[in-house]
Parts: structure tokens; C-alpha cells; sequence
């Protein structure tokens, strides 16, 4: 409030000082104080502004597309790869799905019986695949992006949805995914809508495995939801 007040004053004086009849005179050493009081308000005032800018510019969220070699248009890419996690009949080990780059630093060899890091395959079947899917894509890698989004500070998978709330932003939409109920548990992934193969090598080497989802009504409520439907996804940023 006393810089708001402090400004009117000091505009008021300027306004004062240079709308005088008289063209030619000097500024009192009080004028011009006042004068550089307020170029130097001002140009606090701005610099806070420009702060306040270029941290908002600086900001960003990372997240992991599952499915896809690229990130969508106008997204930065911080790396492609491949999913890696724990074979699927292991008990121990890490549940979550890894995004494992193409260009790893690889360490020392070693002989020690924990081998946790295998690849990720897509399981589908004539029957048992998501809708609009090709039976061709079971067995095969699934590939990830690791993409940042400048100027976000939020990032938010909704599952049961592929449209986001008002005011996020979506970033894709596909399937949610995971391990099969009859295996050790696994993390939900959701898996781009225009999932894609790593490469064209086919040949079941199991490994952490991707699992098309449906709903099953019981004590999940329907409706809402529908009984033994495609679970979709979305990613949203903000």
C-alpha cells in the first residue's frame, strides 16, 4: 500500500514538474530526487516482474509414455528406450515398470544370481487385446519415451478417463495396463492408444509383461462404470 501511494505521489510530482508553462528550468536537487526515487521504484518493480517471469519459464514436468519411441508434438524428448522390470513369475524385485534408455552406460559383469532388469512384452491374444489393437503386437517389445513438457508444474495419470478435467492439459490417452492377475503384482501403466513395437523381433521371452485391463462390477460401481470393459487412460499436465 505505501509503494501504491508512493507512486501516485511521485507521478503526480513528475506530471506536475514536466507539464510547467515554462519550457526552460532547472530541477531542484528535491525534484530531481524525487525523479530518481521513482525511476528506482519502478525498476525494482520490474525486475521482480521479469524474476517472477522467467521462473515460471524455467518450469516443467517429466513423464514416461508408455508404447511410444517419440514424445507428442511440441514436447520435448529427453530420451527413447525400452520398458525393463522384473520377470513376471519372480516373487522378489521391484513391481514398478522401468523406462531402460537406448544408450545405457553399462556396468561391470557380474555373476551374483539376481538378474531383476529383463524386458517388457505386450501379451494379447485374438480374444484378449484392446480394442482397435492387432493380435501381431503379442510378443512383441514395448518401447517408452521419457518426454518433458516446458512451462507445467503438474503432472496426473487418470485412469478410468481419456479426456482430462478442465483446465489440464492432456498430453495422450491409451489403455491401462499391467501384470496378469494370476502372476505377481505389477504397476498400472498406461500404454498409448497408438501403441507400437520396439522392433519387428517376435518370440515369446516373457519378461515383465503388459496385460490389457478390464472392469469387473461388484462391489466397483455400475454404473457408473460398465462390467467387462476396456480400461482407458489419460496423462494430463498443468
Amino acid at each position: 500500500m505505501y509503494f501504491a501511494n508512493l507512486t501516485i505521489v511521485l507521478a503526480t510530482v513528475i506530471l506536475v514538474v514536466y507539464s510547467h508553462e515554462c519550457k526552460y528550468y532547472d530541477l531542484s536537487d528535491s525534484d530531481q530526487s524525487l525523479v530518481d526515487m521513482m525511476k528506482h521504484y519502478l525498476h525494482t518493480l520490474r525486475k521482480g516482474e521479469c524474476s517472477t517471469k522467467n521462473k515460471t519459464l524455467n518450469t516443467g514436468v517429466t513423464y514416461i509414455r508408455w508404447g511410444r519411441k517419440s514424445c507428442p508434438k511440441g514436447v520435448d524428448l529427453v530420451y527413447t528406450g525400452q520398458v525393463g522390470g522384473t520377470y513376471y513369475s519372480y516373487r522378489g524385485g521391484g513391481v514398478n515398470y522401468l523406462c531402460l534408455p537406448n544408450d545405457p552406460e553399462n556396468g561391470q559383469h557380474q555373476s551374483f544370481d539376481n538378474d531383476q532388469i529383463h524386458g517388457g512384452e505386450y501379451q494379447l491374444t485374438s480374444t484378449m487385446k484392446p480394442s482397435g489393437w492387432s493380435e501381431s503386437m503379442d510378443n512383441k517389445e514395448v518401447p517408452c519415451s521419457v518426454c518433458y513438457q516446458k512451462q507445467k508444474s503438474a503432472v496426473l495419470m487418470i485412469p478410468g478417463r481419456k479426456t482430462c478435467f478442465k483446465g489440464w492439459n492432456s498430453e495422450y490417452n491409451g489403455y491401462l495396463m499391467s501384470g496378469h492377475k494370476g502372476h505377481y503384482k505389477r504397476d498400472y501403466a498406461c500404454v498409448d492408444k497408438n501403441a507400437e513395437p520396439l522392433d519387428n523381433k517376435n518370440g515369446e521371452e516373457s519378461g515383465a509383461l503388459f496385460y490389457p485391463l478390464r472392469t469387473k462390477c461388484s462391489n466397483l460401481r455400475c454404473p457408473p462404470y460398465t462390467n467387462e470393459a476396456d480400461v482407458l487412460c489419460v496423462v494430463c499436465t498443468k
